[in-house]
Parts: structure tokens; sequence; C-alpha cells
């Protein structure tokens, strides 16, 4: 099991940026994928952005490419989401989770939520 726990997030005005983190528990934090997932009031959850264990592959839903960047240390047992030029659509309660492959949908362990809201 992991156990992952996030920080970041907050309130911006529109075009401004944010990084999320999220630490995770345990020594086995590089044999997860792990992936940042974010839920608006009133839609479904998506995936923002996934990265392999190694951080060699990566993958964006189409709405953030170009603006959001996926990255991990994995000698801090942490995945980040670099999110710029930030839009009022990006507003959502943002997730960070680890599971088996990034390039699926279906994640395992889920960190706590953190509230992005972005102005216009």
């Amino acid at each position: 099991q992991v156990q992952l726990v996030q920080s970041g997030g907050g309130l911006v005005q529109a075009g401004g940026s944010l990084r999320l983190s999220c630490a995770a528990s345990g020594r086995t934090f590089s044999t997860y994928a792990m992936a940042w997932f974010r839920q608006a009031p009133g839609k479904e959850r998506e995936l923002v952005a996934a990265i392999s264990r190694g951080g060699s592959g990566t993958r964006y839903v189409d709405s953030v490419k170009g603006r959001f960047t996926i990255s991990r240390d994995n000698a801090k047992n942490t995945v980040y989401l670099e999110m710029n030029s930030l839009k009022p659509e990006d507003t959502a309660v943002y997730y960070c989770a680890a599971g088996r492959f990034y390039f699926t949908d279906e994640f395992d362990y889920w960190g706590q939520g953190t509230q992005v809201t972005v102005s216009s």
C-alpha cells in the first residue's frame, strides 16, 4: 500500500500558475505509476496527467497540453503537477493517485484532494 498526502493549490487569477505536490509514504513509490485527476462541480472526474514509474512516459488530457507538466522525484517519493496559464475552467478539486500503469485510467490509491480555483 501507499499513502498519498497532497499540498499546494489555492486561488489564482486566470493566466497564473500553481504547483501541486503529492508525497507518498513507504519505500515502493518508484514501483507505482502516478497521476493527477480533477473533478469540477457537476462533472465527472477526469484524468489530467499521468507519469510512468521511471518518469520517462507521460500523457495529458488535451485541454491541458502545453500548459501543465507532470513530473516525479523518486528519491523524494513525490509527484508534482506544474500548472501554467491557468483558466477558469481548470477550477476543480485535484487528486493525485497511484497505480500500476500510467496508460490506463485505473488507479488504486488516492490523495485527499486539494481545491484549485481560477478566477477570471
